[in-house]
């Protein structure tokens, strides 16, 4: 009963963060996220009506696997710094990925005038990368997944995704429920370590 109980808290919670994270508390599935504010300055009435619009939709589902790999992200640096301390990164990830990531960081500071994706090295890898992490250390992740393969699999299904709207492409309505259906399966089936461990404080 305790289990279920928590099960129930734990899941709830989880809801609530991907909302806050996506600022979509009062979302639809007709709702366009496009800032009347930012949408001036890009010019978008200058743009292809057309292109616009197929972009509006993608932009939906841009936020769900946006917002979902930056929550890998804080899941896989949570669970390693708790056992690894603050050199898991050294620690727990392959020299191969540290050196990737390292050389994608030294690039964009050649480019002074221009933002970077963030002060972390884990923010300069890609959703490949953050499974590979997984797999090196997942003697710790498999109290909150189900099986490697299993999420591997999900991960590997939205990097697709991802990378199809990243160049520019369409994905269909197929595609597009796949994407919420692996990103559901995975948050309401496996505790985030991040509200595991606050659940159990």
């Amino acid at each position: 009963m305790e289990d279920q109980i928590y099960s129930f808290v734990l899941r709830g919670n989880l809801a609530k963060v991907a909302m806050d994270r996506t600022q979509l508390l009062n979302k639809s599935h007709n709702s366009q996220y496009i800032d009347e504010e930012i949408a001036e300055h890009l010019s978008i009435d200058l743009l292809d009506e057309g292109h616009v619009i197929i972009s509006k939709k993608m932009a939906s589902v841009y936020v769900a696997i946006t917002s979902f790999e930056n929550m890998v992200r804080d899941f896989i640096a949570k669970t390693l710094s708790e056992v690894n301390g603050e050199n898991w990164w050294e620690k727990c990830v392959s020299e191969k990925i540290r050196k990737k990531a390292e050389s994608r960081k030294k690039e964009e500071e050649k480019i002074k005038w221009h933002q970077q994706r963030g002060d972390r090295l884990l923010n300069y890898t890609e959703m490949g990368d953050l499974n590979s992490i997984i797999v090196q250390n997942w003697e710790l992740f498999e109290d909150y997944l189900n099986t490697l393969e299993w999420a591997g699999q999900i991960i590997s299904t939205l990097e697709r995704s991802r990378n199809v709207i990243m160049h520019g492409g369409e994905l269909g309505n197929r595609d597009i429920e796949r994407v919420g259906t692996n990103i559901s399966c995975l948050l309401y089936t496996s505790p985030s370590p991040r509200d595991a461990h606050e659940s159990r404080m």
